[in-house]
């Protein structure tokens, strides 16, 4: 711990997703809330893919998946505060949605540089982020090499050897989504078939 009561920075892996027509504003918003906070630096996003539906309520749009990769002096509970908080002030209340249903912004907590928790609240690395395209496909992009601290491989090698069948499509329009107003309303109507 630093003399200023902060943890040393370390890398955490953020998954990103969500199916709502107004998911690539929602997940613009998330990502200027996490800049914007003081214990969290060097925010990057990972390109997205639109992903179909996991779980049993298939007839819903698809997803739009990615990975945030931070720097945060916040501890691992902290953090996973800061997520939820950022959802709830998305439109978020898990409580009311439906398991597996559509959502507007999910932000969970895949790993937190290299430890290992498993308690009620909080299990990183999230179990199942090793078995999921959505996942893996944005985590190579931007860290194909990192080694995934429960299973030891790296993150490139369990994606190769992934059984996860769901089709996974790169989505082109982030840069039309960053850089124009109205892009995401356009884009999301484009990009997210019905399902």
């Amino acid at each position: 711990m630093r003399s200023d009561g902060s943890d040393p920075a370390v890398v955490a892996w953020v998954g990103l997703g969500g199916n709502w027509p107004q998911t690539p504003r929602l997940f613009q918003g998330a990502l200027r809330r996490l800049q914007s906070q003081a214990l969290v630096h060097k925010v990057v996003c990972s390109p997205l893919y639109l992903t179909e539906p996991v779980g049993p309520v298939c007839r819903q749009r698809w997803f739009l998946n990615g990975v945030i990769r931070i720097e945060t002096g916040l501890g691992p509970r902290a953090l996973l505060r800061l997520l939820h908080r950022i959802e709830r002030s998305a439109g978020r209340n898990r409580k009311q949605e439906r398991r597996w249903g559509p959502r507007g912004l999910d932000l969970d907590l895949l790993f937190y540089g290299a430890r290992r928790i498993c308690d009620r609240r909080l299990i990183v690395p999230h179990p199942r982020a090793h078995q999921r395209r959505f996942v893996l496909q944005p985590m190579v992009d931007l860290a194909p090499e990192w080694i995934h601290p429960g299973c030891g491989k790296t993150i490139d090698t369990l994606l190769q050897k992934v059984d996860d069948t769901h089709l996974t499509i790169l989505w082109d329009g982030w840069a039309r989504t960053l850089n124009r107003s109205n892009a995401s309303r356009a884009a999301t109507r484009t990009f997210f078939p019905d399902g």
